[in-house]
């Protein structure tokens, strides 16, 4: 099963389910780690039920949550309501529906793992980025357990994750941890997780200057 008919199916279900999976520090980690300023703006990729999104609404940021679920889409419709600051876009990591150096600041948390090729998700989400501006992914470090690899194909380290950014033409990268794990259970229900989430951040490259 797709991860997007997975979300379509247990969308009304997620802002539950989410809760045993991973705390709100996480998304308190990312704010922090942008050190945001209000009236900024944000993408939110694979926004799903808008758990990042809540945090920078009330933070005072103009948000553009990005997710391939319509379902979890009208869950945020219903959540938020009609809130200039929120412009939700049914699409992808590969490629994001948002015009070149267009935000702040790009947050992906658990959205990582879902794609089917990191890099380049990562390359579009520097792609979008206006330069000085933030990108921050929370996601899984390593493991061994093999459901997770099988069901969600998360196979990165933070290594790999610090050469994307820098790839993606991102400098002062670091990965470091959350401090959190995120808990799961195989689809079947016979084995269960607990995995340390990562924090990585980059910024933009600032423009040549014109001499």
């Amino acid at each position: 099963m797709s991860s997007t008919v997975y979300f379509n199916q247990i969308a009304d279900q997620w802002d539950t389910m989410r809760q045993s999976f991973f705390p709100d520090a996480v998304r308190e980690a990312a704010l922090a780690a942008a050190d945001a300023q209000p009236g900024d703006r944000a993408a939110d990729i694979g926004a799903g039920s808008g758990f990042i999104t809540e945090v920078l609404l009330n933070a005072g940021l103009t948000v553009a949550a990005v997710d391939p679920s319509e379902p979890m889409l009208a869950i945020m419709r219903e959540k938020f309501g009609a809130n200039d600051r929120l412009e939700l876009h049914l699409g992808t990591a590969e490629p994001i529906p948002l015009p070149d150096a267009s935000v702040n600041y790009t947050f992906a948390n658990m959205c990582l793992h879902h794609v089917e090729t990191p890099p380049n998700a990562i390359r579009e989400m520097a792609r979008i980025l206006r330069p000085g501006g933030k990108l921050i992914i929370t996601d899984l470090d390593p493991h061994t357990f093999r459901f997770l690899v099988e069901e969600q194909h998360d196979r990165f380290d933070r290594a790999e994750i610090a050469r994307w950014f820098v790839n993606a033409g991102l400098t002062e990268v670091t990965v470091t941890s959350v401090g959190s794990n995120c808990c799961a259970d195989s689809e079947c229900g016979t084995q269960r997780a607990a995995v340390n989430i990562f924090i990585a951040v980059g910024v933009k490259a600032l423009s040549p200057t014109n001499t």
